[in-house]
């Protein structure tokens, strides 16, 4: 039996690829590693953290004060950029087994280059610091932020990004969801075929617009400004998710997110959203960006994970990098 797991199923660790100053973020890297530094050290309270870099020992001295480094593994590899959720590897279960899925990642469809992410994982593994059997997917690319798994068979996705033509140009749709339907272990697929944010480099990601929460619930993201460049999209999104239905044909519970307040990085829109948080052992941590929307975004969350700790981290750092 095949299973590809909840975000909130129970983690061994969780996985950090740290900013330096052979990223973009070299013009703002001291803030942004200090969000970087906020995340971890929500997590190590809670958890094992691994974090990957090229000078480990520079990252140790940035988390030394403040983090709990008991729960720190540091292994030093290269990187080209810090998004771990898409270049790192998928983990499923079959027979209760770990197995770790090492797809392509092609820096978000050929956008930036990806060679030494691409290589994160493998070199994890053959370095002892995953656990489980891996598995080469390198013929498909594929990222972890474009997919939803509730755990129980469903998973949910953007038609935006899985039909790419810089991903897997040579596939159908029906191709792409029998390959995931397959490899995943899952029984349904349900695609969003509406919903964007202004300055997404990843083609629509569904971790920026709706996720899946325990209990048949979807959070996701609504705007409610008609004078918006994302209304309509975003109105058509949830029109069609109250046509989703579970395995079991019930509807879903939805909850809606403030469309967070419009950010600007040199006259440009980046996409702000509080959709992209992530879920720990214990807690989920939700970007804030320093508005009177937080607090409402907060609370919602809460609502779809009523036996979490909800923790804001001011992520206005991260949304500079699209």
């Amino acid at each position: 039996m095949r299973i590809f797991p909840a975000e909130w199923a129970p983690q061994q660790f969780v996985q950090l690829t740290w900013p330096h100053a052979d990223t973009d973020w070299a013009y703002m890297l001291e803030e942004v590693q200090e969000c970087f530094k906020n995340i971890a050290r929500e997590i190590a309270k809670r958890q094992q953290l691994l974090i990957v870099a090229p000078d480990i020992e520079n990252v140790r001295r940035q988390i030394a004060s403040g983090v709990n480094m008991v729960n720190v593994r540091l292994v030093e590899l290269p990187s080209n950029d810090t998004w771990a959720r898409d270049h790192g590897g998928i983990t499923i279960f079959e027979d209760a087994k770990p197995i770790i899925l090492d797809f392509q990642f092609n820096g978000w469809g050929l956008k930036f280059a990806s060679d030494k992410d691409n290589l994160i994982t493998e070199r994890l593994y053959r370095g002892g610091h995953l656990f489980g059997e891996l598995r080469n997917c390198r013929n498909f690319v594929f990222e972890g932020g474009s997919i939803e798994s509730d755990g129980e068979g469903t998973l949910l996705t953007t038609s935006e990004c899985l039909l790419s033509p810089n991903r897997n140009a040579t596939m159908t749709r029906e191709d792409i969801e029998k390959y995931l339907l397959d490899t995943l272990g899952a029984k349904q697929m349900l695609w969003l075929d509406h919903g964007y944010l202004a300055g997404d480099d990843t083609d629509s990601h569904i971790d920026t617009l709706a996720r899946l929460c325990p209990n048949n619930t979807i959070l996701y993201v609504k705007c409610e400004d008609e004078s918006d460049e994302h209304y309509e999209a975003l109105h058509r999104m949830e029109k069609q998710l109250k046509t989703f239905r579970t395995l079991s044909g019930e509807p879903y519970r939805l909850i809606a997110l403030p469309m967070a307040c419009p950010a600007y990085e040199d006259d440009e829109r980046i996409p702000a959203t509080y959709a992209n948080y992530l879920v720990i052992n214990g807690a989920v941590l939700v970007p804030t960006y320093n508005t009177d929307l937080d607090a409402l975004a907060l609370s919602q969350v809460q609502k779809a994970f009523p036996n979490h700790e909800i923790i804001g981290i001011d992520c206005q750092a991260l949304i500079r990098q699209h």
